[in-house]
C-alpha cells in the first residue's frame, strides 16, 4: 500500500478532519479506526509483541508514520511506575561547580537507561520550593537537590513518599538523618586555607562570605572564625562582607575593603563565583596578585587561567566525583531498592595555582 493510498483511505474515514487531524495529538486509538484494525493490533504491532500478519503489520506501521503517532510516555510511566527521570535542583545553573557535580550524575545513570531534568533555583527557597513540588507532581523517579534553604516540608514530604532524594553540597537547617547526603569538608577546608594565609603573616583578612542561611556559608565561615581564634585574633567587621554567592558580591567586596585606610593584604573568598567577581574587581582597580594582595578562594577561579602568573590560593574540589557518588546512591536506591541511609564527605586540598 503506497503513502498516497493510505492517505485518501485516512480521508475517507475521518472526512471531519482533513489535513489539519495530521497535526493534532494522534492516540492508538486514531490509528486502529484509521487502519481499520482493533486497538489490540495495533497494541501488539507497534510493541512488537504477538501475532499480526505481514499485511496488517504494514499497514499499521504505515498509517501510524502517517499520522504522526507518537507513544504517550507519560501514560506508559504511570502504568509502569516509572518515568526513568531523575529530577536535579541547584541554586546556580551557570557555577562551573555544579554543572560538574551534574555531569558526574549524569554519566552515571545514563548508563542506567536514566535521564537528567535540571532546574536552577537561583538561591530562592520560594523558587526551590515550586520547583521540588512540580518535580514531585511529575512523578520524577528520584530527586537530586542543593538546597537554598527553609525546604524542610517539601524534602520530607518527598522522602515519606519514598520517592529517593539525595542532598549535595548543602544539608537542610534540620537535617533529616536518613537523607542521604554528599558534600565536602567545608569547615576544616575553610579552616586550612584560613591558616594557610595566618602562616604567611596575613592578618589584616577581608573576608567575603556566602549567605549565612545555607550550610556551606555557615561551615565556611565558622572554619576561618575557629582558625583566627587558635591564632589569637578577634574578628573585624570592617574585614567581613557578607555575600550571596554571585559575582556582582566579590566585586562589590573589593570595593568596600579598598576604599578604607586600613585595607587588607589578603581576601579570602568562600565561592568560587564570588571570588572570580573579586578578582575582577581587583584587576578593575589596578591591584596585582600577589604583590598588592592575596586572594585566597574556595573552590578554582576558572577566570584565572587568562592570567600569566595567578597566584590564587585556592580549595581543590571534587565536584564530578561527588556527582558520580550521588548517581551511585541513587541507583543504589532505584535499582536493589537499598535502604540504608548514606552520609558522605569528601576533603578538599589546599593548592596555588
Amino acid at each position: 500500500m503506497t503513502i498516497r493510498s493510505i492517505y485518501q483511505l485516512l480521508c475517507k474515514r475521518l472526512p471531519s478532519y482533513g489535513d489539519d487531524y495530521l497535526n493534532n495529538n494522534v492516540t492508538i486509538k486514531d490509528v486502529a479506526k484509521a487502519s481499520g484494525v482493533s486497538t489490540a493490533t495495533v497494541s501488539r504491532v507497534l510493541r512488537n509483541k504477538g501475532y499480526a500478519s505481514n499485511e496488517i503489520r504494514e499497514k499499521v506501521l504505515s498509517t501510524a508514520k502517517m499520522l504522526n503517532y507518537q507513544p504517550n510516555a507519560l501514560a506508559r510511566s504511570l502504568k509502569n511506575h516509572q518515568t526513568h527521570t531523575i529530577g536535579v535542583v541547584i541554586p546556580d545553573i551557570s557555577n562551573p561547580y555544579f554543572m560538574r557535580i551534574s555531569r558526574g550524575i549524569e554519566d552515571t545513570v545514563y548508563q542506567n537507561g536514566y535521564n537528567l531534568i535540571f532546574a536552577s533555583a537561583e538561591e530562592k527557597p520560594k523558587k526551590e520550593n515550586e520547583l521540588l513540588n512540580l518535580l514531585f507532581e511529575k512523578r520524577v523517579d528520584a530527586i537530586v537537590l542543593a538546597t537554598s534553604g527553609q525546604n524542610e516540608e517539601i524534602v520530607n514530604k518527598i522522602k515519606n513518599s519514598r520517592i529517593p532524594i539525595v542532598l549535595v553540597d548543602r544539608e537542610l537547617t534540620e537535617q533529616n538523618e536518613s537523607i542521604d547526603f554528599v558534600a565536602e569538608d567545608n569547615f576544616n577546608a575553610a579552616f586550612e586555607l584560613t591558616n594557610y594565609l595566618l602562616s604567611k603573616g596575613h592578618t589584616r583578612i577581608g573576608v567575603v562570605n556566602g549567605p549565612q542561611t545555607v550550610s556551606t556559608g555557615i561551615e565556611r565561615y565558622n572554619g576561618f572564625k575557629k582558625a583566627i581564634q587558635e591564632y589569637g585574633l578577634e574578628e573585624d567587621p570592617d574585614f567581613i562582607f557578607n555575600g550571596n554567592f554571585n559575582q556582582e558580591d566579590g566585586e562589590n567586596a573589593v570595593k568596600n575593603f579598598f576604599n578604607r585606610n586600613n585595607k587588607p593584604t589578603a581576601i579570602i573568598s568562600f565561592n568560587n563565583t564570588m571570588s572570580f567577581g573579586v578578582l575582577l574587581q581587583l584587576t578593575r582597580m589596578g591591584y596585582s596578585l600577589p604583590r598588592d594582595v592575596v586572594l585566597a578562594s574556595y573552590g578554582e577561579v576558572e577566570g584565572a587561567k587568562l592570567l600569566k602568573s595567578p597566584n590564587i590560593v585556592y580549595v581543590s574540589q571534587s565536584p564530578y566525583e561527588m556527582g558520580v557518588r550521588v548517581g551511585e546512591i541513587l541507583m543504589n536506591r532505584l535499582m536493589n531498592h537499598s535502604t540504608e541511609p548514606v552520609i558522605e564527605k569528601f576533603r578538599p586540598k589546599i593548592l596555588i595555582e
